[in-house]
């Protein structure tokens, strides 16, 4: 965990908040949680707040503290209980709770598709497991709210339709101007490590192939969109007019041609990972408390209440 915690840090060249602390962070039960779970808490560790998964009414969820001594509950519908996998929700709900004040309770986002047919839809329920729009939707409220730590300004963010599958944007400051140095968001860096991030935590070759899919396909996905930035790039290199504008654009237009041109070389690589032979088992989780022993009594906080819909 300790590798990992540092790769993680360099990878996103921002300072991380730290690991809960308590015993079950150094259980392969609770490691394994907090893997499948790392597309919600890196970027919520990215703004600086502490988070922890705990079993809720009947599955695991993640809180969230906040500065006011409020916390967030992010959690997939807990009943009826999900039969999906832990991180990997039909939908995700988020809710703000005070321990103290329960006239701070309130709905930041809910996914999670509905059973009752006279009950309608949230706006965001199509957006079912994706994290991106979740973390999204928490970035705007605690915004608003003044309670995150490491803010993003709205004039630093590109916009991003909520339907795509990028992560939360997060700013870094780079060299310019002194004391004034311009701010980059790397959302679509950050969508590459969650598609990384989702891929380690495959569970089958079906799931990696999907994956690869992503970004092998040859009308949409990744590499074609990618050698099309570079092919632009090259264009807007030329509207200078000069010698060095036209030698920059003959080698943006070189690395568009090599990037279609590895798309082509893998392009059965998503068919050759499908057909490889099942993986082996993950680690079995704990179900409920009572089938994790190695979680002592109240070693985390207690379940949240009930949510309401």
């Amino acid at each position: 965990m300790a590798a990992d915690e540092a790769n993680t840090s360099d990878a996103r060249a921002a300072p991380l908040a730290p690991l809960p602390n308590h015993g079950n962070v150094n259980m392969p039960w609770w490691q394994e949680l907090w893997r499948r779970h790392a597309h919600v808490t890196t970027p919520l560790r990215a703004r600086g707040l502490q988070r922890d998964i705990e079993f809720g009414l009947s599955a695991y969820i993640v809180r969230v503290a906040l500065p006011d001594d409020s916390h967030l509950i992010i959690s997939p519908p807990q009943e009826p209980s999900s039969e999906r996998p832990p991180g990997d929700p039909e939908g995700w709900i988020a809710t703000r709770e005070h321990p103290d004040d329960q006239t701070l309770f309130e709905v930041l986002y809910d996914s999670a598709p509905s059973d009752d047919p006279g009950t309608p839809q949230r706006p965001e329920a199509r957006h079912g497991g994706s994290a991106q729009p979740l973390i999204e939707a928490i970035d705007h409220r605690l915004a608003q709210l003044g309670l995150l730590p490491h803010p993003v300004l709205p004039h630093e963010s590109p916009q991003v339709h909520p339907a795509q599958s990028t992560p939360p944007t997060q700013a870094r400051d780079v060299p310019g101007t002194p004391g004034r140095g311009p701010v980059y968001v790397y959302v679509y860096g950050d969508a590459m490590l969650a598609l990384t991030d989702r891929l380690n935590g495959a569970e089958s070759h079906a799931d990696a192939a999907a994956l690869l899919h992503q970004v092998l396909d040859p009308v949409n996905g990744l590499l074609e969109r990618l050698g099309e930035f570079f092919e632009a790039a090259g264009e807007k290199a030329k509207e200078a007019e000069e010698d060095d504008g036209f030698d920059l654009s003959y080698d943006l237009a070189d690395a568009a041609a090599e990037i279609r041109n590895l798309g082509e070389v893998l392009h059965v690589a998503e068919d050759r990972m499908r057909a490889l032979p099942p993986l082996a088992p993950a680690p079995r989780l704990p179900s409920t408390p009572a089938r994790a022993p190695s979680l002592p009594p109240r070693a985390l906080p207690s379940a949240p209440p009930r949510h309401t819909r």
